[in-house]
Protein backbone atom coordinates (compact mmCIF):
# COMPACT_ATOMS: atom_id res chain seq x y z
CA UNK A 1 0.00 0.00 0.00
CA UNK A 2 2.83 2.03 1.00
CA UNK A 3 4.52 1.99 -2.70
CA UNK A 4 1.23 2.47 -4.34
CA UNK A 5 1.33 5.84 -2.81
CA UNK A 6 4.59 6.78 -2.95
CA UNK A 7 3.94 5.83 -6.76
CA UNK A 8 0.96 8.04 -7.33
CA UNK A 9 2.80 10.85 -5.26
CA UNK A 10 5.52 10.91 -7.40
CA UNK A 11 3.30 10.17 -11.03
CA UNK A 12 1.41 13.11 -10.34
CA UNK A 13 4.67 14.91 -9.43
CA UNK A 14 6.47 14.06 -12.80
CA UNK A 15 2.93 15.01 -14.22
CA UNK A 16 2.66 18.10 -13.01
CA UNK A 17 5.78 19.17 -14.72
CA UNK A 18 7.74 19.27 -10.88
CA UNK A 19 11.37 18.87 -11.03
CA UNK A 20 14.00 20.03 -8.33
CA UNK A 21 15.67 23.05 -8.20
CA UNK A 22 19.66 23.20 -10.03
CA UNK A 23 21.83 24.20 -12.43
CA UNK A 24 20.65 25.68 -15.39
CA UNK A 25 21.62 23.93 -18.87
CA UNK A 26 23.39 26.18 -21.09
CA UNK A 27 23.65 26.30 -24.74
CA UNK A 28 26.50 25.02 -26.25
CA UNK A 29 28.00 28.61 -27.04
CA UNK A 30 28.02 29.31 -23.52
CA UNK A 31 30.81 26.12 -22.63
CA UNK A 32 33.50 28.57 -22.55
CA UNK A 33 32.82 31.67 -21.58
CA UNK A 34 34.95 34.63 -20.63
CA UNK A 35 33.42 37.03 -18.06
CA UNK A 36 34.16 41.21 -18.94
CA UNK A 37 32.74 42.62 -15.01
CA UNK A 38 32.95 46.05 -13.90
CA UNK A 39 33.87 45.02 -10.49
CA UNK A 40 35.70 41.90 -10.12
CA UNK A 41 34.90 41.85 -6.77
CA UNK A 42 31.17 42.10 -6.74
CA UNK A 43 28.30 40.05 -5.38
CA UNK A 44 27.29 40.09 -8.56
CA UNK A 45 29.82 38.80 -10.52
CA UNK A 46 31.62 36.40 -7.87
CA UNK A 47 27.50 34.72 -7.91
CA UNK A 48 27.47 34.76 -11.80
CA UNK A 49 30.84 32.95 -12.03
CA UNK A 50 30.22 30.51 -9.71
CA UNK A 51 26.79 29.90 -11.16
CA UNK A 52 28.23 29.34 -14.80
CA UNK A 53 31.01 26.84 -13.54
CA UNK A 54 27.88 25.26 -11.42
CA UNK A 55 26.18 25.00 -14.97
CA UNK A 56 29.81 23.40 -16.70
CA UNK A 57 30.77 26.32 -18.25
CA UNK A 58 34.41 26.87 -18.20
CA UNK A 59 35.45 30.45 -17.59
CA UNK A 60 38.15 31.95 -19.62
CA UNK A 61 40.77 34.44 -17.93
CA UNK A 62 40.59 36.22 -21.49
CA UNK A 63 38.73 36.65 -24.24
CA UNK A 64 39.36 34.00 -26.40
CA UNK A 65 37.71 33.38 -30.38
CA UNK A 66 35.92 30.40 -29.58
CA UNK A 67 33.97 31.47 -25.92
CA UNK A 68 31.65 34.04 -25.42
CA UNK A 69 32.07 37.18 -23.79
CA UNK A 70 29.56 38.24 -20.91
CA UNK A 71 30.19 42.06 -20.67
CA UNK A 72 29.17 43.37 -16.92
CA UNK A 73 28.23 47.18 -18.03
CA UNK A 74 26.71 48.31 -14.95
CA UNK A 75 26.78 46.66 -11.52
CA UNK A 76 25.39 48.75 -8.44
CA UNK A 77 23.11 49.27 -5.79
CA UNK A 78 21.49 51.86 -4.68
CA UNK A 79 19.07 53.22 -1.55
CA UNK A 80 16.41 55.29 -0.96
CA UNK A 81 14.67 56.40 1.66
CA UNK A 82 11.26 55.13 2.65
CA UNK A 83 9.74 56.97 5.48
CA UNK A 84 11.29 59.16 8.13
CA UNK A 85 9.96 59.36 12.08
CA UNK A 86 8.81 62.45 13.75
CA UNK A 87 12.19 63.68 14.63
CA UNK A 88 13.32 63.36 11.02
CA UNK A 89 15.33 60.08 11.26
CA UNK A 90 15.04 57.73 8.36
CA UNK A 91 12.71 54.62 9.05
CA UNK A 92 12.61 52.44 6.25
CA UNK A 93 14.95 52.43 2.93
CA UNK A 94 14.70 50.62 -0.24
CA UNK A 95 17.71 49.14 -1.49
CA UNK A 96 18.08 48.34 -5.06
CA UNK A 97 20.56 46.15 -7.04
CA UNK A 98 20.94 46.78 -10.62
CA UNK A 99 22.84 45.12 -13.42
CA UNK A 100 22.90 45.81 -17.10
CA UNK A 101 24.66 42.90 -18.79
CA UNK A 102 25.43 42.26 -22.93
CA UNK A 103 26.17 38.92 -24.63
CA UNK A 104 28.38 38.47 -27.53
CA UNK A 105 29.85 35.19 -29.51
CA UNK A 106 31.52 34.24 -32.51
CA UNK A 107 31.32 38.23 -33.35
CA UNK A 108 27.76 38.57 -33.02
CA UNK A 109 25.65 39.85 -30.35
CA UNK A 110 23.21 37.63 -29.03
CA UNK A 111 22.14 39.66 -25.88
CA UNK A 112 21.94 43.64 -26.30
CA UNK A 113 22.81 45.39 -23.13
CA UNK A 114 19.74 45.18 -21.35
CA UNK A 115 19.18 45.93 -17.50
CA UNK A 116 17.65 44.02 -14.72
CA UNK A 117 16.95 45.39 -11.45
CA UNK A 118 15.56 44.01 -7.79
CA UNK A 119 14.84 45.50 -4.79
CA UNK A 120 13.33 45.17 -1.22
CA UNK A 121 12.37 46.92 1.38
CA UNK A 122 14.37 47.27 4.76
CA UNK A 123 13.88 49.15 8.50
CA UNK A 124 16.55 50.92 9.86
CA UNK A 125 16.74 51.58 14.00
CA UNK A 126 19.59 53.89 15.45
CA UNK A 127 19.47 52.15 18.05
CA UNK A 128 21.06 48.82 16.30
CA UNK A 129 22.49 50.34 13.48
CA UNK A 130 25.63 48.30 13.79
CA UNK A 131 22.88 45.58 13.20
CA UNK A 132 20.76 46.96 10.40
CA UNK A 133 24.20 48.01 8.45
CA UNK A 134 25.01 43.96 9.08
CA UNK A 135 21.59 43.28 7.09
CA UNK A 136 22.07 45.83 4.47
CA UNK A 137 25.08 43.83 3.85
CA UNK A 138 23.35 40.59 3.42
CA UNK A 139 20.50 42.07 1.95
CA UNK A 140 22.61 43.40 -1.06
CA UNK A 141 24.12 39.73 -1.11
CA UNK A 142 20.72 38.24 -1.29
CA UNK A 143 19.83 40.50 -3.90
CA UNK A 144 23.21 40.21 -6.09
CA UNK A 145 22.39 36.06 -5.78
CA UNK A 146 18.65 37.21 -7.18
CA UNK A 147 20.20 38.52 -10.47
CA UNK A 148 22.47 35.74 -10.75
CA UNK A 149 19.24 33.79 -10.79
CA UNK A 150 17.60 35.90 -13.52
CA UNK A 151 20.20 36.60 -15.54
CA UNK A 152 21.41 32.69 -15.94
CA UNK A 153 17.63 32.39 -16.92
CA UNK A 154 18.16 34.57 -19.02
CA UNK A 155 21.42 32.61 -20.53
CA UNK A 156 19.83 29.20 -20.19
CA UNK A 157 17.48 30.86 -22.89
CA UNK A 158 19.97 31.86 -25.55
CA UNK A 159 19.73 29.54 -28.83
Amino acid sequence: MKRLVLLAVVALLTGCGFHLQGRQPLPPVLAAAYIDPVDAQSDFYLGLRAALRASGSQIQEEAAPGSATIRIVNDRTSERVLAVSAQNIQTAYELSYTVRIAVSAGGRQLIEPEEHTVSREYSFAESAQLAKLREREALSAALANDLVTVVMRRLASLK
